[in-house]
């Protein structure tokens, strides 16, 4: 049995410090691997707290791979793999796939042929539909105007005709803070904010990150992918390396054989197809690149709405060997039109930054920088998020249960967070067939096709329902209608 010491005066549920003391004891080696622990009603009565505080916190530890439920038999401790000295030498076992099977052909000089080919996500046509299920929308309805607008102005009258002078170019050192503080409390996250690099979205980050790393010629990817930063690698000259997916999200097997040195995955919500990546594969990447000197950059995607538990810390949080480039933005948080994203540099590549980079002035103006810093630092994003979440899962929820229309001829992935869900069609010819049988009611569907890099595996058509801007109705309402038109 465990003993738990649990303070109700703390700022933290029960649930939350029962979750953290389990977690660190698996992490610490104190609870083994395979090990069986206490079921959700003998742990409740003996700390004395009701059984749903235990569900909860399972629940967590749970979706973030560190136990594992058996049916009939109780939750065990996952393995948390330790890698053993010299592993990277070690051949593959006899069920283990060979390092060829796992990589692209190459040419008779030994090189990775650069042919994989990008998919353009699909491109909406002229005439809008009425049940547009993007993936990439969001309520921009919900959009804080009266804050914004008291804060623009506020930020005008108080610093005045400075805000119009060049600026830190890194990004004010008060956002800088700000977005240090908001990585510690909503991601797990500690880093020095003379590390964070403020700039125009996630594709700048990635541009300027590319230079930093010396324009490397081979980049591992997960494949599927978030297309738009495949397209930004290419048009960089990088080589794009597509690793394969299995239910715990990058394909470790496939990596540690690979020749890539630098990663680009996102590990909270995986894109487009929602997968969360639990602490075991998590530290197998981690100890991968501390091995081999490799970086591992996190777009931190999606990690702002999720729809069950606490949210899932960042791959940044366990990073021990300063592996991890960490990428966000508050395009989803608050706006698309937001441009403003933070990039957290290891200190190697912040030394290269220093020396060769700092030039490079800040794409986000001052004063978008500093509505944005009093946005955080005053506790309007936590409460703009809040409510988001609650109108989002609102949305999510009404799109699984129309979703239940279709029975047994449809497979959901990707529902606990995020703005979208992937559907596979079990009985339908082609993601093509589905799309443009849609159209004629008045549906604008999304392929996964599209985010793959070649070349594609066979998989049954699988369309990206996006929520974000549909209301309940039209969700209810659209998916009635597709169901209708594909009988």
């Amino acid at each position: 049995m465990l003993t738990i010491h649990l303070d109700s005066r703390l700022p933290l549920p029960l649930y939350e410090q029962i979750y953290l003391h389990i977690r660190t004891a698996i992490r610490s080696g104190l609870l083994n691997e395979q090990e069986r622990l206490p079921s959700t009603r003998a742990l409740a009565a003996h700390l004395s707290v009701s059984r749903n505080t235990v569900d909860m916190a399972y629940s967590q530890l749970l979706s973030e791979g560190y136990i594992e439920a058996r049916p009939k038999s109780g939750f065990y401790v996952c393995p948390i793999l330790e890698l053993e000295p010299g592993w990277e030498e070690q051949a593959p076992g006899a069920a283990t796939a060979s390092p060829a099977a796992l990589l692209p052909p190459a040419d008779p000089h030994g090189h990775f042929q650069n042919h994989f080919a990008i998919k353009a996500p699909c491109q909406e046509a002229s005439s809008a539909l009425r049940y547009d299920f993007s993936p990439f929308a969001s309520n921009t309805a919900g959009f804080p105007y009266r804050i914004w607008q008291r804060l623009s102005a506020r930020v005008l009258s108080e610093h005045g005709n400075e805000l119009f002078l060049l600026g830190d170019r890194q990004g004010e050192p008060e956002l800088r803070m700000a977005v240090a503080k908001y990585l510690y409390e909503a991601r797990g996250v500690s880093c020095d904010p003379s590390h964070i690099i403020i700039g125009a979205g996630a594709d700048y980050l990635l541009q300027l990150l590319i230079q930093l790393l010396g324009f490397p010629k081979l980049i591992a990817m997960e494949n599927p992918c978030y297309i738009q930063a495949a397209r930004i690698l290419r048009g960089f000259g990088c080589q794009l390396l597509p690793l394969p997916l299995d239910e715990n999200g990058l394909s470790y097997e496939a990596l540690r054989y690979s020749p890539a040195r630098i990663v680009y995955l996102t590990p909270s919500h995986q894109y487009p197809l929602g997968l969360v990546m639990p602490a075991g594969r998590r530290q197998e990447l981690l100890r991968w690149a501390a091995a081999t000197g490799a970086y591992l950059i996190e777009d931190d995607h999606g990690s702002e709405f999720r729809y069950r538990g606490r949210p899932i810390p960042a791959l940044k949080e366990m990073d021990s060997s300063d592996s991890v480039i960490h990428i966000g933005t508050f395009s989803r948080a608050i706006a698309p039109a937001i441009r403003a994203g933070y990039m957290v540099l290891p200190d190697a590549l912040f030394q290269n930054y220093c020396q060769g980079f700092s030039h490079y002035a800040s794409t986000v103006s001052r004063i978008d920088q500093m509505i944005l810093t009093h946005f955080l630092a005053e506790g309007y994003l936590e409460r703009h998020l809040n409510k988001s979440r609650t109108l989002y899962k609102a949305r999510h929820d009404a799109l699984l249960q129309a979703l239940r229309i279709f029975g047994r001829q449809i497979t959901v992935t990707g529902d606990h967070a995020g703005l979208h869900l992937a559907v596979q069609f079990l009985d339908q010819p082609s993601e093509h067939t589905i799309i443009e049988t849609a159209k004629q009611a008045d549906i604008r569907l999304y392929g996964l096709s599209a985010h793959y890099l070649e070349p594609a595996p066979a998989y049954p058509p699988t369309i990206l329902f996006g929520f974000g801007n549909l209301e309940e109705t039209d969700i209810r309402e659209g998916i009635r209608r597709l169901w209708e038109v594909l009988l």
